[in-house]
């Protein structure tokens, strides 16, 4: 989730209380004065590399380098040492930035300034996640382009753009609605998309997004304090909690009162049906990419709180961030699962055939829908508390996903996709609300669902169009919406209980994702299968939130 503008130095991205400029060397540190700082680099001098043209690129890198080598030329007088928020960019570009001349000088300088007795940051992590190997997102050349591009309109390379970008025309889709939803002009200033961005992923304790958006947060103009607790936060935010809770954790609870609250006249503060819709979109967008980050095991980046170090590492470890996803038992031993990609593809053919043939009556694909979402299905480990940074923004953390279909008690309404869905209600709504974002959302939620490479594991050619569905409609499923023409006999078909652990688990609460509920399922199947398998998760959680909001919408405004 990287800021539109280049990353700014005056965030302390370890947690100190005021935003500063440090320096260390050693054990010690001292602040800059007015004068020292001048000779750092500066934020706009770092913005200069990502100009698209390249000579001009090669000026910025060639002055950024001469700036930090006149900050070590320690013999000098009023010169001055490397300001910490200066060397985890350095540290940043040398890890991400996709432009190898830069990536290179990067690593040059941090290495120059380990030698001038400065004590440089190392990353914590050796690739963007913690269950894909660093070698298969990390290629010279492979997406280089979409990459590229990212930095050059961005200013950095984040994590989630390094995994997403083994889809690349999903990452186009994602990077344009990134840009809708937090630059162009819109009804809710830009900090406060940022905040609410914040408060959502912290329902999720997701540190990553929470220390992406506190920064992008800061850089808008936001105010420092809000970010040590929602109750420093102007009352019209923190009237979001109690939709912010919901569409998180159970959004077929979202009711019409729950919109009359927050835009009826007498509401205080009132919040337009405009600001309202820009909101929620914010919330449940980031709350469907708190799954995907979890779901891909995103580590922290190299900048961030539990992301980087500044003490040597031991010759036999490698500390672990416990910022990072958590491994639990570690990978298991991958047992050959050519036997069960061959069992899987023949399932796909026998249900297409059976299909074509035989018809089930509506009474039987009922029974089939709720045989389905009441299935118990167990989850993963309990985490401990999350860190101070996200637990200061959660507000009831008690307040969790529960099943929609509890065992012995009544279940609330099922929604039926023929009565309210995104292709005839949603869509018109969000666009009449919020021009032109009901398109970017439209855009996103075909592009996920069409996304194919016809292959499945070591086979080509292969119509993935049957297990993509299914894997859509038991995500919705499990959020209680019910497709009348839709067998649901085929989720159980397709989709082995280890997928269903998986996606049920990043789907409901993201939070308990680990690695083994990560390897355990498709052992056979590529990194780039598993993490299209999380791009629909993601798609098809973030529509179903949006349809039982954008209902209760349509039944306020009528």
């Amino acid at each position: 989730m990287a800021s539109s503008s280049p990353p700014s130095f005056t965030f302390q991205a370890n947690g100190e209380d005021n935003p500063r400029q440090v320096l260390g060397s050693g054990s010690s540190c001292r602040h800059l004065s007015d004068s020292e700082s001048e000779i750092c680099p500066t934020t706009k001098s770092l913005a200069r590399l990502c100009s698209r043209d390249k000579d001009e690129r090669a000026t910025a890198l060639e002055k950024l380098s001469q700036k930090i080598l006149e900050c070590l030329e320690l013999d000098r007088a009023g010169s001055a040492r490397l300001s910490k928020q200066t060397l985890l960019h350095l540290l940043r570009l040398s890890r991400s930035c996709p432009l190898q001349e830069v990536r290179i000088r990067a690593t040059e300088l941090l290495c120059i300034a380990q030698e001038e007795g400065i004590e440089v940051p190392r990353a914590l992590a050796s690739g963007p996640s913690a269950f894909i190997p660093a070698k298969e997102m990390l290629i010279e050349g492979l997406n280089q382009d979409i990459l590229i591009e990212s930095f050059l309109s961005l200013g950095r390379v984040d994590h989630l753009t390094m995994v997403m970008a083994l889809h690349p025309s999903y990452l186009s889709c994602f990077l344009r609605i990134q840009h809708a939803l937090f630059e162009l002009d819109g009804p809710l200033p830009r900090d406060w998309r940022h905040y609410v961005s914040v408060m959502a992923a912290a329902r999720h304790h997701c540190s990553y997004m929470v220390q992406q958006h506190s920064k992008a947060f800061l850089e808008a103009g936001g105010e420092e304090s809000w970010l040590s607790g929602s109750k420093h936060a102007p009352v019209k935010l923190r009237s979001l909690h109690t939709l912010n809770k919901l569409l998180a954790h159970r959004p077929w609870l979202i009711t019409q009162q729950h919109i009359q609250e927050l835009v009826c006249a007498g509401a205080e503060p009132r919040w337009s049906l405009a600001e309202l819709i820009h909101a929620v979109i914010l919330m449940a967008h980031t709350h469907s990419l708190c799954s995907f980050v979890w779901g891909c095991g995103l580590n922290p980046e190299p900048d961030h709180i539990g992301g980087y170090a500044f003490h040597p590492p031991s010759p036999s470890h490698i500390p672990r961030s416990p910022y990072s996803p958590a491994h639990e038992d570690g990978r298991q031993e991958l047992v050959d699962g050519a036997v069960e990609v061959e069992v899987l593809m023949k399932r796909m053919v026998e249900l297409q055939q059976q299909q074509e043939e035989e018809e089930c009556t509506q009474e039987e694909m009922v029974t089939r829908f709720e045989r389905e979402r009441s299935e118990s299905i167990p989850t993963a480990v309990v985490r401990g508390a999350p860190p101070e940074l996200v637990l200061c923004l959660v507000e009831e953390p008690e307040f969790r996903y529960e099943d929609f279909a509890p065992r012995g008690e009544q279940s609330p309404p099922i929604m039926r996709a023929q009565d309210y869905s995104w292709e005839d209600h949603g869509f018109s709504l969000v666009q009449r609300l919020l021009p032109d974002m009901g398109q970017f959302l439209d855009e996103e939620f075909q592009v996920v669902s069409n996304l194919t490479y016809n292959r499945m594991a070591m086979h080509e050619d292969v119509d993935t169009y049957t297990l993509r569905k299914a894997l859509w409609n038991y995500i919705h499923c499990l959020y209680g919406i019910r497709y009348d023409d839709y067998d649901y006999g085929s989720v159980n078909v397709l989709l082995e209980r280890s997928l269903k652990v998986f996606v049920k688990t990043m789907a409901c609460h993201p939070e308990q994702t680990t690695a083994s509920t990560y390897h355990a399922f498709w052992r056979h199947f590529r990194h780039s299968e598993k993490v299209h398998a999380n791009l629909i998760v993601m798609g098809a959680r973030l529509q179903a939130a949006l349809l039982y909001t954008l209902r209760s919408i349509t039944a306020y405004i009528k």
